[in-house]
């Protein structure tokens, strides 16, 4: 069964047409289409795209950091004003 869908697969991969494969910022290698202003925009809009997630990730990432040392500290801090560090 396995060995059909892989088979089916690959036949398909191998009959499609190139324009299936083509990225969307390319045009398919077309040159007067990759020298349109409509590829310019796309290209932009794809920087900004990855330019905002960049953001929101690293401030995400930032934040559980903040609170992974603020958790530690506060954790610190009990341990040594705790009566059982005293008695050692």
């Amino acid at each position: 069964m396995k060995l059909l869908r892989a088979i089916l697969f690959l036949a398909l991969a191998v009959l499609a047409p190139a324009k299936v494969f083509a990225c969307p910022a390319c045009g398919s290698g077309n040159s007067q289409i990759i020298e349109s202003p409509m590829v310019d925009g796309m290209n932009l809009g794809i920087l900004t795209l990855g330019a905002i997630l960049a953001t929101v990730l690293g401030a995400a990432l930032t934040f559980l950091i903040y609170v992974i040392r603020k958790s530690e500290a506060l954790e610190a801090a009990a341990q040594k004003n705790s009566p059982e560090a005293t008695k050692v």
